[in-house]
């Protein structure tokens, strides 16, 4: 059980994020009904169907196992997405867990096969257990200079995402699959993930038919992540950078970011 004193700290972290994202012309909402966020995701034609781990048509999938976070922008057209599944991979791996699963990972129409596809390459997939949280849906609808993604905004998305979850079900694990086109920007970082490895989905003869890499990190690192400024603190006295700029640049320190004032 989370203690006063404690449910108070993290009002104040989560409250200042959400007060950060406002400033920057995104309104937060964080659900646990997914039937609501399908229906979200079908005002989106332009995007691929909604992932099938949090599709209430292919998955159970309700406030026990998983929430959702959405951001509209002023006009409230849908403009951020990301979806979070508590796994249960006690007694067994992240490794056996994609191979009995692919169906819900695997990109649709990218393999001849399904059923002859499997995932490769990570050495995380071996050890990765427990209590484990993935996190997909992300999407940030690009603005171009001066929207969103130029100010930043990922980072603080990705905390908000880490600390619900931390604070909901404390995972052993959080991890993410991410193209290897965005994985070569940094994506690990810019989420708040301490770890990236290559991996492959191979198909019926042997072919890479996708790449995905693996993101993902640790109960030690996710605390340590955690504990250290948050967006909700302000800045120094005298300080020059708004508190929307001074958040950005202690979240994205928090990852090795590097954040221009």
């Amino acid at each position: 059980m989370t203690s006063p004193s404690k449910l108070f700290e993290l009002i104040k972290h989560l409250s200042g994020i959400i007060r950060d994202l406002e400033n920057a012309g995104i309104r937060i909402e964080i659900g646990d009904d997914f039937a609501k966020y399908r229906a979200y995701r079908s005002k989106l034609p332009d995007r691929a169907p909604i992932h099938p781990m949090f599709d209430v048509a292919t998955s159970f999938i309700d406030h026990t196992n998983g929430f959702w976070i959405c951001g509209f922008n002023e006009d409230g057209e849908l403009t951020h997405t990301q979806a979070v599944r508590l796994l249960d991979l006690s007694g067994g791996s992240l490794n056996t867990h994609l191979d009995r699963h692919r169906h819900k990972y695997i990109t649709p129409d990218s393999t001849p096969d399904p059923d002859q596809t499997f995932y490769s390459g990570p050495d995380a997939l071996q050890f990765i257990t427990g209590q484990v949280c993935y996190q997909g849906e992300f999407w940030l609808r690009a603005q171009g200079l001066g929207g969103p993604r130029s100010q930043g905004v990922t980072t603080l998305l990705s905390r908000l995402m880490l600390e619900v979850a931390v604070a909901t079900w404390n995972p052993s694990y959080v991890f993410a699959l991410v193209p290897k086109r965005v994985a070569a920007k940094g994506a690990h970082l810019r989420y708040c993930f301490n770890h990236c490895e290559p991996g492959q989905w191979i198909g019926p003869d042997q072919q890479v038919t996708d790449e995905d890499y693996l993101i993902w990190m640790e109960a030690s690192e996710l605390a340590r992540t955690l504990s250290k400024a948050r967006p909700a603190e302000q800045g120094q006295a005298g300080s020059p950078m708004t508190t929307f700029t001074a958040s950005l640049a202690r979240a994205a320190l928090d990852v090795g970011v590097r954040v221009d004032g």
